[in-house]
Parts: C-alpha cells; structure tokens; sequence
C-alpha cells in the first residue's frame, strides 16, 4: 500500500439539515462491520454533538488535525472544525447551511491538495439552498475544478461518472435544461470527455483497454438523419475521432437499447449526451450503491449517489449504502492514483 493510500479520506460535511451528518455519524458507529478506512469529517463539533444525541447514538467526537486521523479513528469520530458555528436542524436549513456546507468542501479540496488527506468523499448539498446564498456554480462537480484549478494554476475539464457494479455511465452535459443540451453539445466535447473518461478508467480503475459505448442524443441514435441530423453530424464524428486516437468506443447507439443486461456486458462506460439520459438507468439499477465519481480532477472525489432527504434527516432511517460505497471507491482508486505534490 502507498503511503498516499494511508492518508485518511476528507468526508465533507455536506448539507447539514439533510442525512449527511445522520449517515456519517451512524458509519462511524458501524465502521468494523463495513471495513472503511480512517477518514475525518470536516464540521462543527457542537453540531454533530446535538446530531447524534438527537439520533440516539453514542459517537464520541475527537477534535484533531488531518494527521491525527487515523489514531483517532478507532476510539471517535475524528472531527476537523469548522471556524464557524452551525446551527441547521434535521430537515430545517437555515442561513448556515450553505456557508458551512462551502467551507467544508474547501477545506477538504485543500487539505488533498496539501497531501494531508488522501481523497475527498463528499456529503450531498442541497443546491437550491446554496444558490438562494449566491453560490455561482451549477453543482458539486463544477466546484470541485474550480477549487483544483485555483489551487494548481491548470484549468480542468470535471467528468461526472455514476460508477456502480453494474453499470458506470457519464452524462456528456451535465446540469442544463434540455432545451440548451443541443447547442451546448459539440463535437469536441464529446471528445474531450472520452478521452478523460478512457484515461482515468485506465489509470485509476485499472482497465487496460476501457471500453465505451456513446449513446445518440435523438430517438433511435436519430434513424439516419430522420429524427434529427445531431447524430450525424456532432456524435458520429466524435466517435470517429476518439477512434483514430486508440480508444475503443462505438456508437452512436440507441439509448432505449443501451442499458439492459446483455448490452452492458459489451461496454465499461456509456458515454450519454445529458444528464437523465444517464442517470434514469443506473439510479434504476443501482440507486442504493451507485456511486458519484469526478474524473479529470488532480484527486480522487466520490459521493453518495443521492440528496438531502430533508424528510428522513433525524429520523435514523436513511439507507448507509450509497455514502459506504463511496467511501470504499474512494479508498480503492486511491491505490493506483499518485499523491500531489503539496501545494506551496
């Protein structure tokens, strides 16, 4: 095992009125059962206090430095604080949701950044609260590159890939209304995001020759041009181009016969052209042990597959699954990734 490997995980503190603190809280408690390795949880110590009492659970906290984690990590809760106070109850944000749940985040990116932590493993936000406090960016997935391209001086292409056992899938676009996905969709996109897609599947899942399968953006991958010439002239010359460079990908192919069975057995990846077009299956198929991946970032950073649940925050009920898996994946691509070089 690498020493980057050994490094503990930075857990965000996520939204803290939805489920992330109660799911944080409970696999700590849990944590033999699942085998996870040493990570820390960046929040407000007082908060995560009156969390756990409320939720019935004895989860002792240690106050401690990214160092500290792992020795703590059999005894308490390792806790990186916050330089602020939160004061959100379950299912209640209110005007300290959206700072801590930044500054959280953060401080995660610069302590993987620094070498003091080996992956960050994000805890669901609530978008709509963060935009209501002037965050500028459309999600988790955007921020995370804004943050590494401050912090390294690169600008970064962020992949957003849902990884679960059965399926991995990649939205082309991402956050947009549908009706801006036609003249957002290009080309060169579609190339850049294979060619991230092929390298970190290569580099840090350890498929040798990965394998995609590019979805058409229009009904039937367009009928030749029948049902629309985006196929023609946007997908299949991506394709094409994605091909002359050795990496194996195939399409434009119908998406209403991409996802069942023995069709996922001939790919690694589908490669979809907007957001529902790859998340309706595999939160079908996996919704409780998918996985969010960014690829294309100078670190590794997974998450739960899911939201908030502000009707279950505090209530013990939210499904573990999801939130272990990304602590897991996180670990194992950790591996085969090599650490940064500290930032200076």
């Amino acid at each position: 095992m690498s020493v980057h490997a050994r490094l503990p995980l930075a857990l965000t503190l996520g939204e803290p009125a939805g489920i992330g603190p109660d799911l944080t809280l409970t696999i700590w408690r849990r944590r033999a059962e699942f085998d996870l390795p040493a990570f820390y949880v960046i929040a407000d110590v007082d908060f995560l206090s009156r969390r756990a009492q409320a939720l019935g659970l004895d989860v002792p906290l240690a106050v401690i430095a990214p160092a500290e984690a792992a020795g703590a990590f059999t005894r308490a809760l390792p806790v990186v604080p916050l330089d602020m106070p939160v004061t959100a109850v379950s299912g209640k944000p209110d005007a300290t949701s959206a700072p801590a749940a930044i500054a959280s985040i953060r401080r995660a990116v610069a302590d993987v950044i620094a070498g003091r932590a080996a992956a960050v493993v994000t805890n669901p936000i609530a978008k709509n609260v963060l935009y209501r406090s002037g965050f500028a960016e459309p999600g988790h997935t955007e921020f995370l590159a804004r943050l590494a391209a401050e912090a390294t001086g690169h600008n970064l292409h962020p992949v957003m890939m849902l990884w679960s056992p059965d399926l991995a899938v990649v939205p082309v676009t991402i956050h947009l209304p549908l009706r801006d996905v036609v003249s957002t969709l290009t080309a060169a996109l579609i190339v850049e995001t294979g060619r991230i897609v092929a390298h970190d599947l290569k580099e840090r899942f350890g498929i040798a020759r990965p394998r995609l399968a590019v979805a058409g953006l229009n009904p039937h991958a367009g009928e030749e041009g029948a049902l629309g010439e985006e196929d023609h002239v946007i997908v299949a010359p991506a394709v094409k181009q994605l091909r002359a460079e050795g990496i194996d990908a195939v399409g434009p192919l119908p998406a209403d016969t991409l996802f069942h069975a023995r069709a996922r057995e001939g790919y690694d990846v589908a490669l979809c052209m907007y957001h529902d077009q790859a998340l309706i299956p595999i939160k079908t198929l996996a919704f409780d042990n998918a996985v969010n991946v960014t690829l294309g970032l100078p670190f590794v950073r997974t998450s739960p597959d899911h939201g908030t649940a502000f009707d279950i925050a505090g209530t013990g009920k939210a499904d573990l699954s999801s939130l272990v898996a990304a602590l897991a994946l996180a670990a194992r691509l950790c591996a085969t990734t090599p650490a940064l070089v500290p930032a200076k």
